[in-house]
This record gives structure tokens, sequence and C-alpha cells, in this order.
């Protein structure tokens, strides 16, 4: 159950009840019912009285006297008390809490999820780096961001299709094979001294030089430069991927589908898949032959005022046409841009996903584009972007990675660090936050340490249970008797407060999936380790409050089953976050 759902359907259906002069059901659209800001204000708060206050001209507080009454005569509503200019504060009745935790309970892994799904199609694509080397830390935090909203749709009950486009088409990879061609000569003797300027300098390439020797000997060499650029082009993409998905997986991220950018290029019967676009998109009116305005201000150096194939995005809210072919006849980026939405499309997802580096804000208008042009109202496109990451080691700025030549490798952190601390780190600030990321903090184990403490929650939780099955052997700790517990003996406010904070586990992940913003999964895990390791402190004080009690065997399970539901909402985030629930910690 979403309790909030729960309580604003019964808001809503006191408000139809008190036949309220001029009311209209299309109201009760923008009533709301969500924890206070304070919790000391109650367990829920509604601001139904201040948003009918206006159309219905009425007096909000008036308003809310009238629903505050006719709350309070639920059975499960403690309390209705208004505050400020008409808000209702509610405080529910202690057995409702103690309901509600037995639905956690026998809800187990599934608590909070489903929801707003609904089995829709979803495509996130993410990562999507050229092929042309190792992850590097810069695209860390997109994979991680990726990872997690993807994780975190499927939870939410959208059908996830996780998808990685290879950029296998462009200028970069001839740049790739030429480098590999230098690698493939050093293995077979030559000298070649310092890379030149412009080829990609990295020991990683060394490898595939080798393995390319090994395979051909001398034989590319003596072929004609095109059959030999073509193997070299297969040959290094595959091995660059191959280091990818290597990468990735360190990071515990995999792709359902990893797309091939030349397949938009590919012709079969003499008509590739961008040709299709151009045809179809021509018949509806977005492409068409002309000029472009010139661009304000310096003109650059590749301006060409010519008569050429465009794009008409203007119709769909861009800020100009789009040139679809270049002077060479070669199609556009832009051009593979629009077929690859359309073969998105055309797979049948409901909604496309791009996560982006946050250089690539210039590219959000004329992607909205493209999918009004080719969708219409029957898909839509997000765009998340990502800004950048800085490393420190104890405040100081880390040096570059020798192997990659000129970047820090995503390996060499998650080695370092570990691949739980890497991505909780990255979805503890908002994407579009800058981060820094200090090697020394995110490996202290401290409460400073948001991985750690969130961790150390869960792991809290199994080693009581453990401890209990030690001390208490002949105590029936199984699920079904942690589910058949009497949960109506958890009366003190700190375990009443645990349970409130589970509540709105459901709540955050619709609201989290709705927005695309999985950070709130961490900062939810990181509040809800907060309350438990609080608690847990009252009771070094106060050892009445301890989760074992020798003397009260029922207590005890009551106070187990509380801790077994906490753990299973922290192992459902973490999973999310992609990170490990460890049951122990040393």
């Amino acid at each position: 159950m979403n309790v909030f759902h729960h309580f604003e359907a019964i808001v809503k259906k006191h408000l139809q009840a008190l036949d309220i002069e001029g009311f209209e059901a299309e109201m009760l659209d923008r009533i709301t019912v969500e924890p206070p800001r304070d919790a000391a204000h109650g367990d829920l708060a509604t601001n139904a009285a201040l948003v009918l206050a206006k159309p219905l001209k009425a007096n909000p507080r008036q308003l809310a006297e009238r629903l505050a009454d006719a709350l309070g005569g639920e059975a499960d509503i403690a309390s209705a008390e208004i505050a400020g200019p008409g808000f209702i504060n509610l405080r529910l009745e202690q057995s409702f809490w103690m309901r509600h935790l037995g639905e956690i309970l026998d809800a187990g892994a599934s608590y909070g999820s489903g929801g707003v799904g609904e089995g829709r199609k979803v495509n996130v694509e993410y990562v999507s780096a050229n092929p042309t080397g190792p992850m590097h830390v810069g695209h860390c935090r997109g994979a991680v961001v990726g990872d997690a909203l993807a994780n975190l749709l499927a939870f939410a009950g959208y059908d996830v299709t996780k998808e990685y486009v290879i950029n296998d088409a462009g200028v970069q990879i001839d740049v790739l094979a030429r480098s590999v061609l230098l690698r493939y000569r050093e293995a077979l003797g030559e000298e070649i001294g310092e890379i030149p300027e412009g080829l990609y300098p990295g020991d990683y390439l060394v490898p595939v030089g080798k393995a390319l020797a090994e395979e051909f000997g001398s034989q590319l060499l003596e072929m004609d430069e095109n059959e030999r650029m073509q193997i070299l082009r297969d040959r290094s993409i595959n091995a660059m991927m191959a280091l990818i998905r290597e990468d990735l997986a360190l990071l515990n991220v995999h792709h359902d589908i990893f797309f091939s950018e030349r397949t938009l290029h590919a012709k079969h019967n003499g008509i590739s898949e961008i040709d299709r676009m151009l045809k179809e998109m021509r018949e509806r009116g977005f492409v068409y032959y002309g000029r472009l305005p010139p661009p304000k201000g310096e003109l650059p150096e590749d301006w060409e005022d010519r008569e050429q194939t465009l794009f008409r995005s203007t119709e769909v809210g861009d800020d100009m046409d789009r040139p679809l072919v270049k002077s060479d006849g070669s199609y556009t980026y832009f051009a593979a841009d629009v077929a690859y939405f359309k073969d998105k499309f055309d797979r049948g997802f409901e909604r496309m996903v791009y996560v982006l580096g946050a250089d690539h804000g210039g590219y959000v208008k004329r992607l909205k584009a493209v999918a009004r042009a080719v969708a219409g109202d029957k898909a839509e496109l997000d765009v998340l972007l990502t800004q950048l990451v800085k490393l420190y080691r104890n405040g100081e700025p880390v040096r570059m990675s020798k192997r990659a030549g000129s970047f820090v490798t995503l390996r060499d952190v998650v080695e370092e660090v570990g691949k739980d601390a890497v991505r909780f780190m990255m979805l503890y600030r908002k994407p579009e936050a800058p981060l820094d990321f200090d090697f020394a903090k995110v490996t202290e184990q401290s409460k400073d340490n948001p991985v750690f403490y969130v961790q150390y929650a869960h792991a809290r939780c199994k080693s009581v249970l453990r401890q209990a099955g030690s001390d208490m052997p002949d105590l029936d700790l199984s699920e079904a008797s942690l589910r058949s517990a009497d949960l109506s003996l958890l009366d003190d406010e700190g375990e009443l407060g645990l349970v409130r904070k589970m509540s709105e586990y459901p709540r955050m992940i619709e609201q989290a999936a709705r927005a695309d913003e999985p950070h709130r999964v961490a900062f939810y895990l990181h509040e809800m380790a907060s309350m438990l390791h609080g608690h847990w402190n009252r009771g070094k004080e106060m050892p009445e409050l301890r989760f074992i009690n020798h003397e009260n065997r029922k207590l005890t399970l009551a106070r187990l089953a509380l801790l077994h539901a906490l753990a299973g909402v922290l192992a459902s985030g973490l999973s999310i976050v992609g990170a490990d629930a460890p049951e122990e910690m040393r």
C-alpha cells in the first residue's frame, strides 16, 4: 500500500461528501497528501482546503474546519489539526502503523514496486562512449545514473531496456584504426617513435596491435588500403567494445542491447535505414531542400552557404533547421540521430531516456524536436544531463592514468574504492550538480561516508537477527514467525518513526521514477539509515529499548520483525542503486 495515496483517496471521498456549492470533481486533481515538513506536526499533511478555496471562493480555514471534522471520524485517524492558513495535519492511530508494518513484512522484496509503470516500454540509453578506448571517469557518472534510473523504472513497473549505442560510423573510428595500425607495426618489430599528434597514444592499444600481428603476420601491410582499413576498423571496434564491457561490468553495469550506428548506414538492396527515414520524413514534410541563414556572429570556418537537404526541426521546437547531408554526400550525425530515434520508436518504445554529459546540453532541443517530428504524441523523449566529476585524494587533485595516456580510467577508480562506493557516491548529488569525489573520504568507515553508513545499517539489522538466534536458540525467527509477531507491542516513538519512514518508500519510488531522479533513492536510504542508527544509540542509554529483550520474548520477536522489514527496504533501495547489501561488515 502507498499510505499517501490511501489517505489522499479518503480526503477526496470526504470532500465529495461535504456537498460544497460550486464543487466539481476535477478540482480534486491538485490535492495532495504528503509527509509534513516538520514530523512534530503529525504523520501526514494535506493542502486540500488551500487548493479548493480559490476556485470555490471560500475561506480556506473554514473549509479546512469542515474537512477536519469529517476526517476526525475515520477509524485510522487519531486527530486532524488545522495549521497556518488552511493546511490539515493528520495523526494516525498506532494500530494503523502496526497493520502497515505487517503489510511491509508480507510484501517482502516487492514492497514499493509496481505502481506507476504499468508495463509501459521504456528505453534508457546511457554511457554510449566512443569505442576508442577504455572507459574514463567522465563516463562513470552517466553510467551509474543511467543504470540506477533503469533499475528504478523497472522496479516501478516499467518494461525497461538498457541500451548502449556504439558510435562506430564516425571519423574517430578511422583515427582509431590508424592508431592500431601503428601498434601493429610496433608489434612486428618496427621502431614507431613518439605517437603522432591526432592519434590515440594510450598503451591500451598495444595488445590490439599484438593480436593483429599474431593473426595476420605482415599480411596487413601488403593489402589494399581499403581492405586493410576495414579489417583494422572491425578488429579495433571489437577490441575496444570488449574492453568497455569489462570496465562497465566492474561497475555492475550491464546493457541489454549494444546498438551499432553502422547499421543505420549499411545498405541492403541499395537502401539504408537513414535513406528510409529520409524518404518517410520527406513525405511528411519534415525533409526539404533549402538554404540555411548564416549563423549570428563570426562565421565558423566550415560554414557553407549552399542549397542542401535539411530537417524542418523549427516546426517542432528547435532553434534552427538541421543539415542532414554533408557537401561530400555523406550523412551528418544528426541524420543518424533521427534514424536512431525512429528505430527505437519502431521497436515499440513509448518513452526514450537519453543520459548525456553536461557538454551535450545543446543537443536537448534538437533531440526533443526529433521526437515530436517522428513520434508526435505517441512517444516521449527525456534527456538527463550529468555534470563533471572531479577526483581528489585527501583534497589534492588525482593525476592522470599512465595506461590511458590522458585521463583517469573508470577501472582505476573502481579497483581502488570498489563499485559500491563509486555507485552510491555518484548518486549522492543531483546529476546536474558538480561532484567532488575524494578517494579517502569514500573509503573511510564512519558516519561521514554515506555508503558505509547505509550498508552498515543493513549489516546491523542482520547482526541483531543473528545474535538473537544465538542468544535465544529456541525462538522461532522464520519469516512466517516474524510476520505473525504481535506488532502492537511496538509503542516507542523511535520504533513508530522507523515504520513511518518505511511507509514513505513507495511514494519516493513513484516520485523518483516519474521525475527520472534515481538520486532520491540514495538520499532516502541515508535518511533511513540515520534513523536506525539514532534509535540504536538510544538503546545504549535506555536498555529497555534494545531489540533483544531476554525477559520479553514477544516484544523481542516484534522488534526483530521491525528490523527484518527495515533490512528489506534497505536491501531493496541498495539494489536499485546497484550496491550490495552486506550481512556483516568488519
